[in-house]
């Protein structure tokens, strides 16, 4: 049995592990783990941690530690640049996008997003993506939980394509498919996803240096579009 995965930010090397607040609660009252059971912690930044519960109360509880892993990061890492969108076909698009390996999240503000991120709602939204990624790696086993950046306009998005090796833009216009993408050996791609009506016209003429990638005949919705090209890219 594959021991659950919690997680720990100021997590460090020791003999014996003390996991308190929400995951611990979480740990103790939904996952009902027991002394002696194995259980593993990760920082999210590569460091794992596994061992047994060898003591426990209602809220904490103290893990012996059994091994010690650091991962190393990809070489080559995947961006999702997935626009705003209504109900939530985007979080389910963030949430598969990390099971299926993806290493940073850029919310985007696209023309046609019919859902929006103003005031308040920046933080808190990128807030709900930050837990959503976060709980979507602790269930795959991810030791590396994706960054969720701040979100970008069309402009912004732009002008943030030269931080990447290779930008991939989705949209069914595209005369290019996934087999004609070259992948650098290492660096970032980044993979743009537009909302429920596309990628403007305007939009597309700001992304003029990115690679236009057309999936197929079908359309896909943008809560599917992001991942089938990762899962694609991925294997490869």
């Amino acid at each position: 049995m594959v021991e659950p995965l919690f997680v720990k930010q100021d997590l460090a090397l020791s003999s014996e592990i003390l996991l308190s607040g929400l995951e611990a609660k979480h740990a103790i009252s939904v996952r009902r783990m027991r002394i002696g059971e194995a259980i593993a912690v990760t920082n999210g930044s590569g460091l794992l941690i596994r061992g047994n519960v060898k003591e426990l109360t209602k809220q904490e509880l103290v893990i012996s530690v059994t091994e010690t892993v650091q991962e190393e990061p990809p070489a080559l890492s995947f961006v999702l640049v997935q626009a705003l969108a209504k109900g939530d076909r985007d979080e389910l698009a963030i949430q598969a996008a990390t099971e299926l390996g993806v290493f940073e999240v850029i919310p985007w503000s696209a023309d046609r997003s019919v859902s929006t991120w103003q005031g308040r709602k920046v933080d808190s939204g990128r807030e709900r993506w930050q837990q959503i990624v976060t709980e979507a790696a602790k269930q795959s086993l991810r030791t590396f939980i994706p960054i969720v950046h701040a979100p970008v306009s069309s402009k912004e998005l732009a002008k943030a394509f030269s931080s990447f090796d290779l930008v991939l833009v989705l949209d069914p216009t595209g005369t290019a498919s996934l087999d004609a993408v070259k992948l650098p050996k290492e660096g970032r791609v980044a993979i743009v996803v537009g909302p429920e009506g596309g990628i403007s016209p305007q939009e597309l003429e700001l992304f003029e240096a990115a690679m236009k990638i057309n999936l197929g005949k079908g359309i896909l919705r943008t809560s599917t579009a992001g991942p089938a090209a990762l899962a694609a890219l991925t294997l490869r």
